[in-house]
C-alpha cells in the first residue's frame, strides 16, 4: 500500500540536474490506509516499514521510476486483535504474502507540483494497475553528507480487486467493512552526492 507508493518527487529539481536515484527514508516515511467500517466511521491504519528507490530525470521526468516495498506484517491499527485478524488468510495472509510492491510504468506531470504515477501494484499476490495522485513535492534541501525531499501520494483500490474479500452481513444492513480502501503515502527521500563530488 503501498507505499507503494514514491515517485514522488519527479518536479522538484532544476532541469539542468542529472538523472538521480533517491532511497526512501524509512524512518520518516508512512505508508497509510482508511477503509470504512461498519459504514458509519473510518478506520485507519498504516505499515512500520516502507523502503525503496526513486530514479529522477529532471530534463525528463516521465522517464523518472519507483520501486517501494512494504512489509505488511508491520500493520497497525491500534487494536492487536484487529492486527491479527488482517494479518490472516482472511486478508494480507502476512505467512505466504509478507511484502506488498509497487513498480511505476508511467510518471505524467499533472499541474503545478502534480503528478500522477501509473504502476503495478502488487498485494496478496494480486498485481493490478493503480494511479497514485502525488502532490506536495517540495524542493531539495541540503541536509548533513547530502540532500532531502518529499511528497505525499494518494490512490484508492477496490480491497476485492486484490483477493481480499472476506466480509460480514450486520443486521442493520450492509456490511462489516467497505470494499474501497484510502491508500496514502508520505514520502521523505534521501540522496547522497556521488564519491568525488
Amino acid at each position: 500500500m503501498n507505499r507503494l507508493i514514491l515517485a514522488i518527487t519527479l518536479l522538484g529539481c532544476s532541469a539542468s540536474s542529472p538523472a538521480q536515484d533517491w532511497q526512501i527514508d524509512k524512518a520518516h516515511s508512512a505508508a497509510q490506509f482508511s477503509v470504512r467500517h461498519l459504514m458509519v466511521s473510518t478506520v485507519r491504519g498504516h505499515f512500520g516499514r516502507l523502503t525503496g528507490t526513486v530514479r529522477y530525470d529532471p530534463a525528463n521526468p516521465a522517464a523518472s521510476s519507483v520501486q517501494a516495498d512494504v512489509d505488511v506484517a508491520t500493520i497497525e491499527t491500534r487494536e492487536p486483535k484487529r492486527d491479527a485478524h488482517l494479518k490472516s488468510p482472511d486478508f494480507f495472509d502476512v505467512e505466504k504474502y509478507p511484502t506488498m510492491t509497487f513498480r511505476s510504468t508511467k510518471a505524467e506531470p499533472a499541474g503545478p507540483g502534480k503528478l500522477k504515477m501509473t504502476g503495478d501494484l502488487t498485494i496478496h499476490g494480486v498485481t493490478r494497475q493503480v494511479v497514485f495522485d502525488v502532490d506536495g513535492i517540495t524542493e531539495p534541501m541540503k541536509d548533513r553528507g547530502g540532500e532531502r525531499m518529499g511528497a505525499a501520494a494518494t490512490a484508492k483500490i477496490s480491497r476485492k480487486d486484490f483477493g481480499m474479500t472476506w466480509n460480514r452481513v450486520i443486521e442493520a444492513g450492509g456490511v462489516t467493512i467497505g470494499d474501497t480502501v484510502t491508500i496514502t503515502l508520505d514520502v521523505e527521500l534521501t540522496r547522497r552526492p556521488a564519491a568525488g563530488s
